[in-house]
């Protein structure tokens, strides 16, 4: 991939960090557990859970987009370093908000034949918290689409660089 397409995507993977940290920001400064209770009485502990998730991938976004700032401020365009970022950002960010780790939520997919959302809970959460996912999803699956790429693309450059 040439440098002005690599540049390009980390400018846009750039933007779409800072609106989804805006948001998760806006989210949780917002938010707590009592608030949560008062929406919809349930489990406290995956309440919890949740919002300890939403914070990590807060800390993953805020981390790939300090990354992306660097690379696109850097003289001459280092193109190896953007695709790594984007490799990482990919897994950090698009991957954890799909599948966490801890699984606390995960993708149904399925839902890409139904036109619905593809993020399920294993327990009912209050409406803010569906809400959320539901003014991301379509963005995180947008870039993940793009990301994609990466995935493959890193992958194969480490396993010809043994």
């Amino acid at each position: 991939m040439g440098n002005s397409l690599v540049k390009t995507q980390l400018k846009d993977v750039a933007g779409f960090l800072t609106s989804s940290i805006s948001t998760f920001e806006n989210f949780l400064n917002e938010t707590t557990i009592s608030q949560m209770e008062q929406q919809l009485s349930g489990d406290e502990a995956y309440y919890k859970l949740i919002l300890s998730n939403l914070r990590k991938l807060l800390v993953y976004c805020e981390e790939g987009l300090d990354a992306c700032s660097v690379i696109l401020l850097s003289e001459p365009f280092q193109k190896a370093t953007a695709e790594k970022t984007l490799y990482r950002i990919f897994h950090q960010c698009i991957e954890e908000f799909f599948s966490p780790k801890n699984d606390a939520w995960f993708e149904d997919s399925r839902s890409a034949y139904t036109g619905k959302n593809s993020i399920k809970f294993f327990k009912h959460v209050p409406e803010s918290v569906q809400t959320l996912f539901q003014g991301l999803e379509g963005e995180f699956q947008r870039v993940r689409e793009e990301l994609e790429y990466y995935e493959t693309d890193y992958r194969t450059k480490m396993i010809q660089s043994k």
